[in-house]
């Protein structure tokens, strides 16, 4: 698979750094559409857990007649996996999908500047930081995007397309001419906190915490409202234990720092169970236990 932009630049091969569900998923869908592609993990064990988890996600549809058993194999065969950021040296496109943490992001990206081509494209997957601030970290601020894909990548269809006040058009279009080759619809979004779409979801899932603090349900009976009154593939607690409560609390943080809005403000509740490491589905405990 190649995808080019207008300049001529020619996006032939991935890397991705954070092997988790966000890494994961990425790295996969990437692969699946035939691109080589490189994921690299802080060590062999996070390396292997990630990668078994693209098999078994393939698996999953091979049983379900969803993918055939060629599809699986050929996508697995694209991937490695690797503990140094020097095995994506020669990536045209690296993708940072690590932790929701300016800081952390900053330091990945600082050290992948400096042993990564000059011509390749960053790009991150962040869904709530600001763009034009990470790109200030390399010196490749012009060849430098945000990517926002949403969980679980392989089954959403829809990627956010950033673009920093120092991305230039022709990154952009890469940008966009990539996604386009994976198979995702590319939306076009703000470098502010939260772009479009957690500008509008981040509010609805922390009202509907304060609801239940408030006693005006349960949890269960907020999600059914939700699911069987208006339709939605799931509830808002659902949705949260599925997202990650950290990450919807960090979310929160920067959202309601950069705007001051009332609406963004985390309920006491979600602090408390992030403090109490209930996260959701990754911690097996969140708004529902989960064996």
């Amino acid at each position: 698979m190649i995808s080019s932009d207008n300049s001529g630049f020619e996006i032939r091969t991935v890397g991705v750094v954070g092997c988790g569900l966000m890494g994961s998923g990425i790295a996969q869908v990437c692969a699946q559409a035939g691109y080589p592609t490189t994921v690299r993990e802080i060590d062999k064990s996070a390396v292997e857990h990630g990668l078994a988890r693209i098999d078994k996600f393939l698996a999953g549809g091979v049983k379900r007649k969803k993918l055939s058993r060629e599809t699986q194999e050929r996508t697995m065969a694209a991937l490695s996996g690797t503990t140094e950021l020097e095995d994506l040296s020669e990536c045209d496109l690296v993708i940072e999908a690590v932790v929701e943490d300016l800081k952390v992001k900053r330091e990945v990206l600082i050290a992948l500047d400096d042993c990564v081509r000059r011509d390749a494209i960053f790009a991150s997957n962040t869904s709530s930081l600001c763009i034009t601030e990470m790109a200030s970290a390399t010196t490749r601020p012009n060849r430098f995007l945000g990517l926002h894909f949403f969980s679980p990548v392989p089954v959403m269809s829809m990627v956010e397309v950033v673009k920093g006040l120092t991305t230039s058009d022709e990154t952009y279009q890469a940008g966009i001419g990539f996604i386009k080759s994976i198979g995702k619809t590319a939306v076009s979004a703000p470098d502010q906190p939260g772009f479009i779409v957690n500008r509008l979801l981040i509010p609805y899932l922390l009202h509907a915490i304060r609801m239940y603090e408030a006693g005006l349900g349960t949890v269960d009976d907020i999600d059914k409202s939700m699911t069987l009154g208006c339709g939605h593939p799931m509830g808002p607690f659902t949705l949260l234990d599925f997202v990650g409560l950290d990450t919807t609390y960090y979310i929160a943080q920067i959202m309601h720092d950069e705007f001051h809005d009332p609406s963004y403000s985390p309920p006491p509740l979600l602090k408390r169970m992030v403090l109490a490491g209930r996260l959701g589905r990754k911690s097996g405990r969140g708004f529902y236990i989960y064996s």
